[in-house]
Formats: structure tokens, C-alpha cells, sequence
């Protein structure tokens, strides 16, 4: 096929696009991705390797996934009354939500809002569903600037609004009081992003049945089941009924619903795993707090953003890798980004070694 098939038939907003990038990290200390850096007890490994034996490879797996589904309603504290469908990650509910909604109303294209920075698959989802996206700037501090908010909202008339809570790549949470405010004038659907509620003191799900519009998006992924890429969207039936219109079939492969299923089922582990990323989060804020000229902002989350001197943040990030450590460079994203770096919180050791590094690359 000649490139100019590819220019007339892919949309001009794809082919502007870069595909999502993961590098490689080699033997690298990884700090980039907010992965929890735990492995399971041995005894764990081997009761869930019995698991998969019995798992029927040969035959689809349940396409609605309802054990795993009553699993994950009690470790989500889901409240009753509330609905759930499951995604591929959340990654697939974001892309769910955004083809059940995008299309033409009066004459304009559906509309997608959400803060800038924020996570970025908001923007390129929206991009991929042929949804115009609104991103209104957070305030210097990265808190959430309400007035503008609710400006766009008027303005823009979204169809759904994305409030990551805590916010990547920034890690804090915005004010509660706002984001119940931005449900209340939203026109179309919220969905509050919770990817990193596991680390964090507040939580929405307990809120769903107060709003017809509220939705409450989860992930295992940062509990320490990256690589299952399992999402969960809770909230008012009648909203998940037609976004799971959208679902692809089968989408939770049996594997990942046979092992989801036995790790709810051992969350204590999870959960005491989780304890200790946050224990080892604030040790590691103030460790970098007392590296004078640096600006280390406050996280609620299992990673912490950190503003070096300008122009430096290539550099270290660069020195970084050439000792041995992997972490988030965010300068190039530019605006209330520019000079930042992203550290996920690893083992005390891996966080050690950070520490150790990333000294070096400031003498």
C-alpha cells in the first residue's frame, strides 16, 4: 500500500499523533511507571499457581466475569444499588465511555473535559473517539482552579468530565468540596478517576448513589496487579448499561479473572504491601525536601513530582539512567511541567539507591 493511501484514508488527528511509548528499562532500577514493587509471598505464588492449573484455556471465559465482579464490589467497597462493569484496564473504560458518547449534537462535536496536566489518556482517547477535548489549566500549585472548571463546563457543554483523584502526574488531591460542585453543574456524566485510591485518605465510591451522574473509575494496577490490566467502573446502572453496550466480548481473559479473583481473595496482602509504599512515600518526601532547590510537592499517591533548577531536569534524568535509575521525565510536556521529574515509590533499597543517584547527579 502506497504512503499515499495511508495520508487519505488514516484521520489526519491519528497520523499527528505519537504512539504511546514504554521504554525499556533494561536492568535499571524502575521508578517511572507507579508500579508496586513487591512480589508475593512464596506460599501465595504456589496456592495461585494451583489456581491456573484448573483454568480451561481451551474455553472462553465468562463474559460478564460475575464471580470476579462480587470479589471486587467488596474490596472496592462498592456501595449497594450501584452497578459495575470491568475493563481491559482502565485505559478501556476511558475508551468505552468515549464511544458511547462521542458523535454530533445540534451540529457540534461531544466534548470531553478534564485539568491540564493531567493524565494523558484522557486527551488521546478523546482523540481516538473523535471527541473535541477541553484540558483547563490547574493553578500554579496544581491545585484545581474551580471557577475555570466550571467556566469550561458552561461553556463547553461536555459530555463527560474526567477528575483524576489523586491527580497524575501530580499526586495531590483536589478539593473535595469543588469536585462535588463540578458533579453537580457537569451537564453530562463525571467520572472520578481513582487509580490511586489505595494510597490516598478519600474516596467518591461511597458518594455514587448521591448523584445520577457520578461515576467511580478504579484499577488493581497500583495494588500490585499491574499486569493483569484490570479496571472497574461503579456507579448508576442505567449510565453502565449503555457503556457496556461498547465492550468488546469476552474482554477479561480468563487468566486475568482467575488470578483477579484469587488475589481479592488475599487483599490483606495487597493492602499490607500498600501500607508500606506509603510509609516509605513520606519518608522518601522528606529525604528529598531537604535537597536545597528543589520544590518536592506534596503526594497522596505511590509516586512524587519533584521540580528541579531550570533546564536541569534532561540532564539528571539522563545522569539517572547512565547510574542505574529509571524514573519520569516530564519536562518536555512543558507548562506547569517544565523542569519536573516523576519518582515512584520503591523498596526501601530501591528508594535508597534513588536517593544515592540522584545526589550524585546534583554535585
Amino acid at each position: 500500500m502506497s504512503h499515499d493511501k495511508v495520508e487519505k484514508w488514516i484521520r489526519p488527528e491519528i497520523r499527528a499523533l505519537s504512539a504511546y511509548h514504554v521504554p525499556e528499562p533494561g536492568e535499571m532500577i524502575k521508578l517511572d511507571a507507579m508500579e508496586n514493587p513487591y512480589h508475593w509471598p512464596e506460599d501465595m505464588v504456589n496456592e495461585w499457581f494451583d489456581v491456573l492449573k484448573n483454568v480451561e484455556l481451551n474455553r472462553y471465559p465468562d463474559p460478564s466475569a460475575k464471580k470476579l465482579t462480587e470479589q471486587l464490589r467488596k474490596a472496592m467497597a462498592v456501595p449497594e444499588g450501584a452497578d459495575i462493569i470491568l475493563g481491559n484496564g482502565s485505559d478501556e473504560l476511558i475508551q468505552m465511555i468515549a464511544l458511547a458518547l462521542s458523535g454530533n449534537r445540534a451540529g457540534k462535536e461531544c466534548s470531553m473535559l478534564s485539568v491540564d496536566p493531567g493524565f494523558v489518556m484522557y486527551r488521546m482517547i478523546a482523540t481516538f473517539a473523535a471527541m473535541d477535548y477541553v484540558g483547563v489549566p490547574l493553578n500554579e500549585d496544581f491545585s484545581l482552579n474551580e471557577t475555570a472548571v466550571l467556566n469550561a463546563i458552561e461553556l463547553h457543554q461536555p459530555a463527560v468530565v474526567f477528575i483524576a483523584y489523586p491527580n497524575n502526574p501530580t499526586g495531590n488531591l483536589f478539593d473535595e468540596y469543588s469536585i462535588k460542585r463540578i458533579v453537580e453543574t457537569a451537564p453530562g456524566v463525571v467520572i472520578v478517576d481513582e487509580a490511586y485510591h489505595a494510597f490516598a485518605d478519600n474516596s467518591f465510591m461511597p458518594l455514587v448513589n448521591d448523584y445520577d451522574n457520578l461515576l467511580v473509575m478504579r484499577t488493581v494496577s497500583k495494588m500490585g496487579l499491574a499486569g493483569l490490566r484490570l479496571g472497574l467502573l461503579a456507579g448508576n446502572p442505567k449510565w453502565l448499561h449503555e457503556f457496556d453496550k461498547v465492550r468488546l466480548p469476552y474482554n477479561i481473559n480468563i487468566l486475568t479473572q482467575a488470578s483477579a479473583e484469587f488475589a481479592m481473595r488475599h487483599v490483606a496482602v495487597l493492602e499490607q504491601q500498600t501500607q508500606q509504599i506509603c510509609t516509605d512515600r513520606e519518608i522518601l518526601f522528606n529525604q528529598l525536601k531537604q535537597i536545597e532547590g528543589l520544590h518536592v510537592f506534596p503526594s497522596k499517591a505511590n509516586f512524587i513530582l519533584v521540580r528541579v533548577a531550570e533546564g536541569q531536569a534532561d540532564i539528571i534524568f539522563n545522569k539517572l539512567k547512565e547510574l542505574g535509575v529509571l524514573i519520569k521525565n516530564l519536562n518536555s510536556a512543558g507548562g506547569l511541567l517544565k523542569d519536573c521529574l516523576r519518582i515512584t515509590v520503591g523498596t526501601p533499597e530501591e528508594n535508597q539507591k534513588f536517593m544515592q543517584a540522584f545526589k550524585k547527579t546534583l554535585s
